[in-house]
């Protein structure tokens, strides 16, 4: 099941900042109630937006940019549909918050003039999905699940255990074989849940796999491919002992150099278990893939330019094998030249990261501290929203983009039974670069506390997160972006809170299921939608009740 996950940044006009966030808690307070004739809080979006998993609005303030109105959602299907069922549920309400926002100066100022006119009744779901921002970098937790099916699960999870606690009678399923419980418990729910006789639907489609692989690789090949150009310009000239002389020694050098700023900062090391050499040696495999693909490309067309070359009279007598061997030498050159490369942008970023600033003691506003404390641990889930500023610069621009398209590719290939790694706490979560790429937008729906939650980054995926967060203004000092950075837990924390505002308006479709909980669920329900199990599967899958 296609899953979609964006957001819709808006200037806010700084004068009806408080007017807006008003609104949003007007709308929260009026929805987050059991409205007449529905007996749920949140009733209305749940009946009328029957794709929506999570949705926030809030606005974030800063001395360094005006007011930002951000609505973030996270649905199943297209965003056509889901904007439909918004504008049918929310469209009305939403119109005065987008009164608040500034009008904008590109193609989308006469739709903004249309949906806020006075008296105006024109739909505002197209000017939001006009404006919509889509992420660099994004998960799914419980990947592929409908908000539906994940209902439905916790339904059926609710009645297994309604009827194996049942005690108005002696209980059918003690002292008999797992096979016979699966059976006996599959005949007990079919009457109610008659969709487990359906099959079972394919949570990532096998299209959807190749395809999340054949982007991964394709990133793979040109990032080889760009960095690798020169040297591979440099090896059709140079004959090959000068140029591997040269490449050697430059290396060489730029190794020396870097090994002597290897330390960190005083005050700024961290131990870690990452290992770099191992995982450069993990990349093996795609440098072998490089090799054929890159050579695959550049040899048709290095023989089409020799044969038009030689069909207007430049004569050249090289035959089809020499060609070969000729690109394959330019191909394998330019990966050699890697190793002055990979160094030289090392040394750079190390060079910026000994004169950058960080902060130790991000300035938070008490009272949108309380507000924070106010709307949060309430239910089994939380959410974060955090915008934090970009360092400039090229090479800082191209590291965050590259890492960040990267990680979104490697998060898709890799992160496909539910969790994030080995963290099992993150529903959805997304990055977005907003204002031209000069701030940095983070949103996260969560179980558990915001502390558990930053704790359980910082732990497991410290690394990922210096990668991901470590061009930010303000950002722990990192160490080659890969060591130390989020690592410095109580300084990120301090630094992510800082970022933080007030998530004003947040519902959650399923707010007492963890994503624990769902894949738990989920594989109950797949046991009953079997007809038959093994006494062996059976046992397994017994564990689960």
């Amino acid at each position: 099941m296609h899953q979609t996950t964006l957001c819709v940044p808006l200037e806010v006009k700084p004068e009806s900042a408080s007017r807006l966030s008003l609104l949003i808690e007007q709308l929260k307070a009026q929805e987050d109630s059991g409205l007449a004739g529905l007996q749920t809080n949140f009733g209305r979006v749940i009946r009328d937006i029957p794709v929506l998993h999570f949705m926030s609005i809030s606005v974030f303030t800063s001395a360094n940019y005006d007011p930002t109105f951000i609505l973030e959602a996270n649905f199943d299907g297209p965003p056509g549909v889901f904007w439909g069922q918004f504008e049918a549920a929310l469209g009305i309400w939403t119109r005065d918050m987008l009164r608040c926002c500034k009008p904008p100066l590109d193609d989308d100022a006469d739709l903004y003039a249309a949906v806020t006119a006075i008296g105006s009744k024109a739909p505002v779901a197209p000017y939001f999905e006009a404006r919509t921002q889509w992420p660099s970098v994004f998960h799914h937790g419980n990947r592929g699940m409908t908000r539906d099916r994940i209902l439905a699960e916790a339904a059926l999870f609710v009645a297994v255990r309604d009827e194996l606690d049942d005690a108005t009678r002696p209980s059918p399923y003690r002292g008999i074989p797992a096979g016979q419980v699966h059976q006996s418990l599959r005949q007990a729910m079919l009457s109610s849940h008659v969709w487990l006789d359906q099959p079972d639907p394919e949570r990532i489609p096998k299209v959807q796999r190749i395809a999340d692989l054949l982007r991964f690789v394709l990133f793979v090949v040109v990032l080889l491919f760009v960095l690798t150009l020169p040297g591979v310009i440099l090896a059709a000239i140079a004959p090959t002992g000068i140029y591997l002389g040269v490449v050697i020694a430059l290396a060489l050098c730029i190794l020396a150099w870097i090994f002597h700023l290897r330390k960190p900062l005083p005050g700024t090391g961290v131990a870690t278990q990452f290992d770099l050499l191992a995982f450069v040696i993990k990349q093996a495999p795609y440098i072998a893939g490089y090799v054929l693909v890159a050579t695959l490309l550049i040899l048709p067309i290095d023989f089409a330019l020799r044969s038009l070359f030689s069909a207007i009279g430049y004569g050249v007598s090289d035959d089809l094998g020499l060609a070969l061997w000729r690109v394959i030498r330019s191909v394998l050159m330019g990966l050699f030249s890697l190793i002055v490369v990979g160094p030289l942008i090392v040394l750079w970023l190390r060079y910026l990261e000994r004169r950058d600033s960080s902060q130790d003691a991000p300035p938070v506003d008490d009272v949108v501290l309380r507000d924070m404390a106010r709307t949060e641990d309430w239910i089994a889930q939380n959410h974060m929203g955090s915008i934090v500023l970009i360092k400039p610069g090229i090479l800082r621009t191209a590291i965050i983009r590259t890492g960040h398209l990267g990680l979104g590719l490697l998060l898709r290939l890799t992160a496909t039974n539910g969790y994030l790694g080995s963290m099992r706490t993150v529903h959805f979560a997304h990055w977005a670069f907003l204002n031209n790429g000069s701030r940095l937008l983070f949103f996260s729906n969560f179980d558990q506390s915001w502390g558990a939650y930053l704790d359980d980054f910082i732990e497991k995926a410290h690394v990922g997160l210096t990668l991901a967060w470590g061009t930010g203004v303000g950002f722990p000092a990192t160490r080659f972006l890969l060591f130390d950075g989020a690592s410095h837990g109580r300084q990120f924390k301090n630094w992510a809170l800082a970022s933080r505002a007030v998530s004003r308006f947040w519902y959650s479709a399923y707010p007492d299921l963890t994503v624990n909980q769902i894949e738990r669920n989920n594989r109950i329900a797949d046991g009953l939608r079997s007809i038959h199990l093994t006494e062996t599967e059976a046992a397994a899958w017994i564990k689960d009740l």
